[in-house]
């Protein structure tokens, strides 16, 4: 992800320098003034694809979906790489596009984003997830510009099971001067 990170880091950069600066560190009443910087969190999201899958179901009645009979027992999986990958709800699925969650310049939602799951079985940690994912991050583009090392192609390469996960690689994380 640091691959599509690099050509939007300056935006970031410049979003935080003009509403948070570097006298202070950033807060979750940031979050709103920061469309762009969100925008780039949700869009890692939904191309870091961390879980493929969501939590197996059972259907405990018999039922129609989409036009198929589901029997009552029957073991759902929700695909969610295939949610997050769909042309038909992503103007550029297989690209990094912060612009995906924007409108106006303002941050959109989109139903059809939910790393998390959704409804009585969503994750319990969304929350703690979603602020943690939002300081660190903030705080991280706040003091630092990532580049890779001299003489390395980094790319997005993963490590797939349960779970996707990136291969090693290093990156270089440079104190901005302020």
């Amino acid at each position: 992800m640091i691959i599509a990170l690099s050509r939007h880091y300056c935006n970031i950069q410049a979003e935080i320098d003009r509403v948070i600066g570097h006298s202070r560190q950033p807060t979750m009443a940031d979050k709103e003034n920061l469309p762009y910087t969100n925008a780039v969190i949700h869009e890692i999201q939904r191309m870091g694809d961390l879980l493929p899958f969501n939590v197996p179901r059972v259907a405990r009645v018999d039922t129609t979906v989409a036009g198929y009979h589901v029997s009552k027992g029957t073991i759902l999986l929700t695909n969610l790489t295939a949610l997050h990958r769909d042309p038909n709800e992503w103007a550029t699925p297989e690209t990094f596009n912060p612009e995906h969650f924007l409108e106006n310049g303002q941050f959109k939602k989109r139903e059809s984003f939910l790393p998390f799951s959704i409804g009585k079985r969503a994750c319990l940690g969304e929350q703690l997830a979603r602020t943690e994912i939002f300081l660190f991050f903030t705080c991280l583009f706040q003091k630092f510009t990532f580049r890779a090392p001299p003489n390395t192609q980094l790319n997005l390469d993963f490590r797939a099971g349960l779970t996707h996960s990136p291969v090693p690689y290093k990156i270089c994380a440079l104190p901005r001067v302020m």
